[in-house]
């Protein structure tokens, strides 16, 4: 059994800063790609950031610059640093794991149960 996760989240004024923790558990021979997502009242789940294996990052072209994506193999953690933060980034933040539980079962997503950011004054 696999388990995602987050902490971090709240309420924080607009240009301000949170950094989102999503640590993973459970039964896991390789993690590929963890990285966060995120949905707004109303909206559609969309990509944040992702970082795969070997550290190679990506953003949305609405965050990048402003958030940084990390991940900390050994503790099969990933970080998500987020500055100069605004209205519109207010949504239930997600962590994402794409993985292998054991060496011969089939990579898969999986999903933490999500975290509030609310930027607001």
């Amino acid at each position: 059994q696999v388990q995602l996760v987050e902490s971090g989240g709240g309420l924080v004024q607009p240009g301000g800063s949170l950094r989102l923790s999503c640590a993973a558990s459970g039964r896991i021979f390789m993690i590929y790609t963890m990285g966060w997502y995120r949905q707004a009242p109303g909206k559609q789940r969309e990509l944040v950031a992702t970082v795969h294996n070997g550290a190679t990052t990506n953003y949305a072209d609405s965050v990048r610059g402003r958030f940084t994506i990390s991940r900390d193999a050994a503790k099969n953690t990933v970080y998500l640093r987020m500055n100069s933060l605004k209205p519109e980034d207010t949504a239930v933040y997600y962590c994402n794991a794409d993985l292998s539980p054991t060496s011969y079962a089939p990579r898969r997503d999986y999903w933490g149960q999500g975290t509030q950011v609310t930027v607001s004054s």
